[in-house]
């Protein structure tokens, strides 16, 4: 036997096992990297960076919502309940389901509850559900129905996901489209909406466990932030002894910006530009109404900044303002 034919044989076959490692490694490293969107039957999963981020639920819900959101160092920042059972959270407002779209008054039909005569937001199709190295999206159509089913609207929502900053900052980009199905729209003057999200217990301002604090782009605190109108708000506080904190912005195109906030000692946190009698305590009931026209539509874009520390850290001001300028 030639022993130096076999020893190159040899070292052939292992450099092109090592090559295939190698292939390996990097591919699973490629795939770990970046946002990945994994389509289920009743959800989408986002991950960031390989780790899971949220969850967009579509089926069998009374409104498409994302839950959980995981915050830098994957930390929880939205209530498990109604999701999940969780007995050292309050079950109140079992409508507040982590992070949602939806308003209380539609055509007189109230989206926002979950109650007998409550109409739904029913998922209709995807347009688009795409993974990338440096954002995510998911686009959808969905219709907006009364309780006998009748189609009130239909809306185009488009939400993107961004690879973390190096502060481990999430963002999360929403825009949505409403379009009426039938004659005009009224979207009607109620504090009940509209952009939210449902905050960790201990992130909200008071409560048993509640430690957060609430600031606008105004320099308005705390309770002093309801019905406030502000290009930003953030609502920010402990969660398993660190700081983290969420902030909404209101994108400068936005109708009737800057937006009212319809934000909560309990943890609501809701961009509402549709609750100006609620808000400003005027005798017209119908001040904040906001009629679509037949044939005509509406656009609605919120940025969502999920980031460690209070606003003066994460230089949520400075973030905004470049936000608001396209710079990011």
């Amino acid at each position: 036997m030639n022993h130096g034919i076999a020893f190159s044989k040899l070292s052939v076959l292992l450099g092109i096992t090592a090559g295939i490692l190698l292939a390996n490694l990097a591919g699973a490293q490629t795939a770990s990297t970046g946002v990945k969107l994994l389509q289920q039957n009743d959800r989408v999963r986002v991950e960031l960076n390989g780790r899971l981020f949220t969850e967009y639920y579509f089926t069998n819900v009374p409104r498409p919502f994302l839950y959980p959101l995981l915050g830098p160092g994957d930390l929880p920042m939205t209530r498990d309940w109604p999701m999940k059972s969780d007995t050292d959270e309050e079950h109140d407002h079992p409508h507040h389901r982590s992070f949602w779209f939806a308003h209380g008054s539609v055509n007189g039909v109230d989206l926002w509850s979950e109650g007998k005569d409550s109409g739904k937001t029913l998922h209709t199709e995807f347009v688009t559900v795409r993974s990338g190295e440096k954002t995510g999206v998911i686009q959808t159509r969905n219709k907006w129905v009364n309780k006998e089913g009748a189609t009130l609207c239909t809306d185009e929502r488009t939400i993107t996901f961004l690879t973390p900053g190096p502060g481990d900052e999430r963002i999360i980009d929403f825009a949505i489209t409403l379009q009426p199905a039938q004659g005009d729209l009224t979207l009607g003057d109620t504090k009940e909406g509209t952009m939210a999200v449902r905050l960790a217990e201990t992130m909200r301002l008071k409560g048993k466990v509640g430690k957060g604090h609430i600031v606008n782009s105004e320099g308005q605190t705390d309770d002093a932030t309801w019905g406030k109108r502000a290009k930003w708000c953030d609502y920010y506080g402990p969660v398993a002894g660190k700081t983290v904190g969420v902030a909404i912005f209101d994108h400068p195109a936005n109708p009737r910006y800057p937006t009212w906030w319809h934000v909560r000692d309990y943890g609501l946190f809701a961009a509402n530009p549709f609750g100006r009698h609620d808000f400003e305590k005027l005798t017209d009931k119908n001040a904040g109404d906001l009629v679509i026209p037949a044939g005509k539509s509406v656009t609605f874009r919120y940025r969502f900044v999920l980031h460690q520390g209070d606003e003066k850290s994460a230089k949520i001001a400075e973030a905004y303002e470049a936000y608001a300028k396209g710079q990011n």
